[in-house]
């Protein structure tokens, strides 16, 4: 008989979307479990408690930033870190440029877009993302990647406003990769869709989620 964990599974396989596993706030042996069931992308909110889990866990984690990243925290990731989803400013892009080309590497990125309405959500505001990606152009960072976008919908039981926001997402994405990235493949990733609402999400398009307490149940 199939376990719940088995049914998120299936249901992302079916939209071809993958699972960001949200290892915040959670036990090395938790973290392991789902490890052991064959998860190998692990999210930090922050930088320290990354770190901290992370000599302690098996080496072929491969370890996601997905909160707010304060500048001068980024060397401490910048070796390793596989993805980080939450750049909202080009001064944080020029940081983790300078870090990646010291490390020898370059980091793929996700622009953080913000469409909830809570005030305490980070991200770019719609109506700005035009002037980052000019920026962006101009400045040529070499050593980042620019792999999509990630937001997350406001926190409310209104599912018709879930729906909108992520629908939002959905078309900034796509105004995005037409107006500069077109032919560029590795912009491809909508991270959007967490425990509460990432049913919503891969209904509208979303090809990674982030999961933390319902895989944790």
């Amino acid at each position: 008989m199939s376990d719940h964990i088995d049914v998120i599974l299936e249901k992302a396989n079916n939209y071809q979307a993958k699972i960001l596993v949200v290892s915040k706030n959670r036990e090395n042996t938790q973290i392991q479990a789902l490890y052991d069931r064959g998860f190998r992308h692990m999210g930090e909110n922050r930088v320290q408690a990354l770190m901290e889990k992370k000599d302690d866990l098996p080496s072929d984690i491969k370890w996601h930033i997905i909160g707010h990243l304060q500048k001068n925290k980024v060397k401490y990731i910048a070796p390793f870190v596989e993805l980080i989803h939450s750049v909202d400013s080009i001064s944080l892009l020029k940081t983790i440029n300078k870090e990646a080309l010291k490390n020898g590497r370059v980091i793929p990125v996700l622009l953080q877009c913000k469409v909830a309405q809570e005030e305490s959500k980070y991200g770019i505001a719609p109506d700005q993302i035009q002037n980052i990606l000019d920026e962006i152009l101009e400045h040529e960072f070499e050593n980042i990647e620019i792999h999509g976008i990630m937001g997350m919908a406001t926190f409310t039981n209104d599912l018709d406003q879930v729906r909108s926001e992520f629908r939002q997402l959905k078309s900034i994405f796509d105004r995005i990769k037409e107006s500069h990235y077109s032919e560029d493949e590795r912009f491809s990733i909508l991270s959007m869709g967490m425990s509460g609402d990432y049913e919503t999400a891969l209904e509208e398009g979303s090809n990674m989620l982030r999961l933390g307490s319902v895989l944790f149940t």
